[in-house]
């Protein structure tokens, strides 16, 4: 079969109607050979019914979740190409032209484009259309390298083969999200056509919150991006915090008519641990959505895996405590001078944070080689 015109079941009869009545008309003036799938989990309201009476096949997805019936109904797909949209009536299943002709070009994601092909009066909220979709999409275009500049459109065409490779995880709102991310990060061929959108068709509100939702695409997109969340930030402040408490670490530095000392010295102790963190974390994560099959291999992480992670990070780890507490035994050497008495204001303080900073960062540096070792243990891959 050619293509699968796939649709969640939103448990409104009507809508569904229309769309899939809009789908078959589509179908008839096509030519292609074609089917309309309806992906249910749950309705309530006879939607299966009249999806069958229409000729539509249902698929029954029994756990919940948006992103867990479309992905449940595209792998029941028997098209080589599935086209996939809400079935609010807000999209039209009656032009499929244009993703057709992209597919049929060899493309594995053909997204659509509301704002090229037209947003009717009252279908987009004014927050989804000025600022949320606009800020979000920019994000995903720097983030990822996204072509798509309607990043969150619903509708959208992809090669089932394409759709496997993707191995969508996220069972939610997300799984839109996902499919983008992650067939830019493996470089499949993405386009955009331009399609309309319609005022909602529901007799209820959408449960689209703007502000959370927007949040929760933002976190997603964030947390799919290692590098720009914790890498680059993080990398940031552990060099210029290192070059400051360098500085610092032997006197007080004179820039013009300011001082700065050994207050300014804590403070950049304090951004070279949590930078060097922030590293760690990163480094961490990424092996982690790669294990899960969230994010893709990464050269650099693949040869540290292969190395004995363990020993050495371990190894550096332990020196770096060991350094750390050889200073602070220093300190301790030196109050004992006095007979742990009254010490200066500022004496050891140097001292103490330079002993205090090695053995933070080799901690850091033991537990995170200890995280890495596990996750780097080969694993027999998991069927059902």
């Amino acid at each position: 079969m050619q293509l699968t015109i796939l649709m969640p079941c939103l448990n409104e009869a009507e809508t569904l109607r229309r769309c899939i009545e809009k789908a078959n008309s589509w179908v008839r003036h096509s030519g292609m050979e074609a089917e309309v799938l309806i992906a249910d989990n749950g309705s309530t309201d006879g939607s299966q019914v009249i999806a069958k009476s229409l000729g539509a096949r249902v698929v029954a997805v029994e756990q919940r979740g948006y992103g867990s019936a479309l992905f449940h109904g595209a792998m029941a797909a028997q098209g080589e190409w599935i086209i996939m949209g809400d079935s609010d009536d807000s999209y039209d299943f009656s032009n499929l032209d244009p993703f057709v002709e992209k597919l049929q070009q060899g493309y594995d994601l053909v997204m659509g484009n509301r704002f090229l092909g037209g947003i009717a009066p009252g279908a987009m909220p004014w927050k989804n259309r000025y600022i949320g979709n606009p800020i979000l999409t920019w994000i995903g275009r720097l983030l990822f390298k996204c072509p798509a500049k309607d990043f969150h459109c619903g509708l959208r065409g992809f090669r089932k083969d394409a759709f496997l490779r993707m191995d969508l995880r996220t069972t939610g709102m997300e799984f839109a999200s996902e499919m983008v991310i992650k067939a830019n990060l493996f470089g499949m061929r993405i386009i955009e056509v331009p399609t309309t959108l319609a005022k909602d068709g529901r007799s209820r509100p959408p449960h689209l919150r703007p502000w959370r939702d927007g949040w929760r695409h933002l976190r997603f997109m964030l947390l799919f991006s290692p590098r720009w969340l914790f890498l680059i930030p993080g990398l940031t402040l552990f060099i210029l915090s290192a070059l400051s408490y360098g500085a610092l670490l032997y006197g007080p530095v004179k820039f013009g008519g300011f001082v700065f000392d050994i207050h300014t010295l804590f403070f950049a102790e304090t951004g070279l641990v949590l930078g060097y963190l922030a590293v760690a974390l990163g480094a961490v994560i990424r092996m982690i959505g790669i294990r899960e099959g969230l994010l893709q291999e990464h050269a650099l992480l693949e040869k540290l895996r292969a190395s004995p992670v363990i020993e050495i990070g371990g190894t550096l780890g332990i020196v770096m405590i060991i350094i750390g507490l050889s200073l602070g035994f220093d300190a301790l050497i030196a109050w004992s001078a006095v007979k742990f008495g009254h010490l200066a204001p500022g004496t050891l303080l140097r001292t103490i944070s330079f002993s205090t900073t090695l053995m933070l960062l080799g901690g850091i540096t033991l537990m995170t080689s200890l995280v890495m070792g596990f996750l780097a243990l080969p694993t027999r891959e998991q069927r059902f």
